[in-house]
């Protein structure tokens, strides 16, 4: 394998694994409860979903019912007795952002029904098409400008995870020094207490003169 190829792999992988990307996602959602999917995100970062009722049995019309919650809880799509739907949103706090699904009553016949959901993040939503009419990119320059995107994502999620693996380090000292504080504090309590004790059997066994 060529240096050239090798490093055409290396940055293939690298992009795949570090720039947040689309996916779709296949799900049988029972006849009672709800299923749900989440992905940590970072704050500020758009999100574009759809979803869309796979149905072989056309005797059958069922529907559902879809929410998407924000890490502090917060409502950011709700929608009920439908077939197919959508949401976008630009992300405003880091963390689980979760979607979850769940088939209407009496609408499906006592049978899972299957959604498909694609779920793009990041760069993955961006229009390149458009882009490229708007400002008049073609060719190399097009491919230019996708990968100054790509290493733009790369380099904000590197961010990201290095202000994170700092907090979690943080968070980490501070429940090392509380645990040693308290164990020193456990090991003090035990003396003052063997100390009390032994005060206390030394001036009962001197009242009884037994010492």
């Amino acid at each position: 394998m060529s240096d050239k190829m090798r490093h055409g792999l290396t940055t293939a992988i690298l992009l795949f694994i570090l720039v947040p990307v689309g996916e779709a996602i296949w799900l049988d959602v029972p006849t009672t409860g709800t299923k749900c999917v989440s992905e940590e995100i970072q704050s500020n970062i758009v999100v574009l979903a759809d979803y869309i009722i796979m149905s072989e049995d056309h005797s059958l019309k069922p529907t559902i019912s879809a929410k998407v919650t924000s890490p502090y809880g917060n409502n950011l799509h709700h929608s009920e007795n439908v077939t197919h739907g959508e949401f976008a949103f630009t992300t405003k706090e880091s963390g689980n952002y979760i979607a979850c699904f769940w088939a209407d009553a009496k609408s499906h016949g006592n049978k899972d029904v299957s959604i498909n959901v694609e779920w793009k993040t990041g760069i993955a939503t961006k229009d390149w098409a458009s882009i490229a009419k708007r400002e008049k990119l073609e060719g190399v320059e097009l491919e230019i400008r996708k990968l100054e995107g790509a290493v733009e994502a790369i380099h904000e999620n590197l961010i990201y995870l290095r202000n994170k693996e700092a907090d979690m380090r943080t968070v980490s000292e501070k429940t090392n020094s509380r645990v040693a504080w308290c164990s020193m504090m456990s090991l003090g309590i035990c003396i003052v207490v063997s100390g009390l004790q032994v005060a206390y059997l030394k001036h009962y066994f001197e009242k009884k003169k037994l010492i």
